[in-house]
């Protein structure tokens, strides 16, 4: 979504301020403008500053979440194709760009016998605040996938993060491609 609306909460809604992660809520009966609905998340703008609702919270504001879902499963196997589309649902709060095509996602590893998928991913800044919200996307929306029944998220930061692991469409779309 890229057209700001204002829209009114109701119901008092929790929040994560960004870039810190900070946890608030926005009171009922509060006015907040959404700059940013993608994913199932949505990024608003409250008392001047741009905070974080999970899509879970979405009625609080009188939104709706989108739910990720995957066919019926035709056979006990994790598919990995799944596991990427589920990881790129998963948006950065302060741009409209997802986290594979961030270049966020540095690995994947699927245990068939264990039903288990390992993944490691990166930061755009080690101490960036919304990290634990963005592990959190990652283990949810990977564990929607069919046959996973557990998922472990190990942040890395080596090697360090850069554009240039960025996709082209992402680079363009950020003004990066230089």
């Amino acid at each position: 979504m890229s057209e700001r609306r204002m829209v009114v909460a109701l119901a008092d809604c929790p929040a994560r301020r960004v870039p810190d992660g900070t946890p608030l809520t926005i009171p009922q009966d509060t006015f907040v403008t959404i700059t940013q609905a993608l994913g199932g998340n949505y990024t608003v703008t409250y008392l001047g500053q741009m905070v974080r609702v999970d899509g879970t919270d979405a009625a609080n504001l009188g939104l709706e979440s989108e739910t990720i879902s995957f066919p019926p499963p035709v056979d006990d196997v994790i598919h990995e194709e799944q596991v990427w589309q589920a990881l790129g649902s998963v948006f950065d709060p302060e741009i409209p760009v997802d986290l594979v095509n961030l270049g966020l996602i540095y690995g994947v590893k699927v245990n068939q016998a264990a039903k288990h998928v390992d993944i490691q991913m990166t930061l755009t800044a080690p101490a960036c605040g919304m990290g634990p919200v963005l592990v959190g996307d990652v283990e949810y929306r990977v564990r929607k996938v069919p046959n996973v029944n557990t998922v472990k998220v190990e942040l890395v930061f080596d090697p360090p993060w850069s554009r240039d692991k960025m996709s082209e469409e992402a680079q363009l779309q950020t003004g990066m491609f230089y």
